[in-house]
């Protein structure tokens, strides 16, 4: 039997506020018992693992060596506006690709396709 991916873990500064943001922009809740330390998200219905936040010391100085790519439900416009009202940002825009690459409140990066 082989290994699944039970969580995805972010190291951020505040893991109640880059989980609040997962939470909402996957449609899932924040653990009841979540802190600025520690948070966990549990995956609403898709499948994926679990998404775990952790506070570390340092702050993100490179870029994520793995990342989300997000489905847009709708439209990419649409998602992004949407996310963007949750609290990311626009990082680049891949017209020929229909891909935007996105920071969440943490700087992680994550794509936005149909």
């Amino acid at each position: 039997m082989a290994a699944y991916v039970k969580s995805v873990t972010f190291d951020c500064v505040d893991a109640l506020v880059v989980a609040r943001f997962w939470a909402a922009a996957l449609g899932g809740e924040v653990d009841e018992g979540a802190t600025a330390a520690k948070a966990f998200v549990e995956a609403p219905g898709w499948g994926g693992p679990n998404v775990w936040f952790q506070r570390v010391p340092e702050s993100k100085v490179a870029k994520n060596r793995m990342h989300f790519d997000l489905r847009a439900p709708r439209t990419v416009e649409e998602e992004v506006a949407r996310l963007v009202a949750l609290g990311a940002t626009v990082f680049a825009v891949h017209d020929e690709s229909g891909i935007t690459v996105m920071l969440d409140p943490a700087g992680n990066e994550f794509c936005v396709e149909l």
